[in-house]
């Protein structure tokens, strides 16, 4: 299960994002904002090497699913990807990227929505969180999920004859599932006055 290090980060990781959230096209805030992490969760890396984090940050006005890895080295052929670099106290240098192009991570949320992980709590060591909860039709298995496409409220992954997983970017409270959805993720964050509200994370739909 996920250690979480009780060290310092510089820059932190609302710093590396301030700049880069206003260069995505579903984020509608202003070109200067002032983040705060609200929630989110964590995944296990099977082999221990890539932080994989599922952060939800708020602005002030609206919150925001940022799926986020964190390596040791750069990521092959990801530059585009790169959210920026950090200094860790205790792991040293990590460049952390935006997850949807690490296939660690899509890896990771295609195993916890058929249920073969379980999401780890995001600032707590070896604990389950267990607010995240997700479901998944027998019959239902998410495709190897490829090359992703940004919307304007989401990042999609479509397979070939196959399901899409939508991951929504802009989190709306209380949204839930289609009733057409094959696989889902839910989770809670609080929002600015401090009220905590749940919303759906990512859903699998036919094609």
């Amino acid at each position: 299960m996920a250690v979480i290090h009780q060290t310092y980060v510089r820059p932190t990781k609302l710093e590396l994002l301030t700049p880069w959230l206003p260069t995505r096209p579903w984020y509608h805030g202003s070109p200067e904002p002032e983040l705060t992490k609200a929630g989110g969760f964590r995944l296990d890396d099977p082999e221990g090497e890539v932080g994989i984090e599922f952060m939800v940050v708020t602005d002030g006005k609206g919150a925001y699913l940022v799926p986020l890895t964190y390596r040791a080295a750069p990521l092959p052929g990801a530059e585009h990807a790169l959210v920026g670099t950090m200094d860790h106290g205790v792991l040293g240098p990590r460049w952390a990227y935006d997850g949807c192009h690490d296939p660690v991570l899509t890896a990771g949320l295609a195993a916890l929505i058929e249920g073969r992980v379980e999401a780890q709590a995001q600032s707590v060591s070896h604990t389950p969180d267990r607010e995240v909860a997700r479901s998944c039709a027998d019959t239902a298995r998410v495709p190897a999920l490829g090359t992703p496409t940004d919307t304007a409220e989401a990042t999609e992954f479509a397979a070939p004859d196959g399901p899409t997983l939508r991951l929504h970017r802009v989190l709306t409270p209380g949204s839930t599932a289609p009733e057409d959805a094959l696989g889902q993720v839910t989770d809670a964050w609080t929002q600015p006055d401090g009220t905590r509200v749940r919303a759906l994370f990512a859903a699998l739909r036919p094609s």
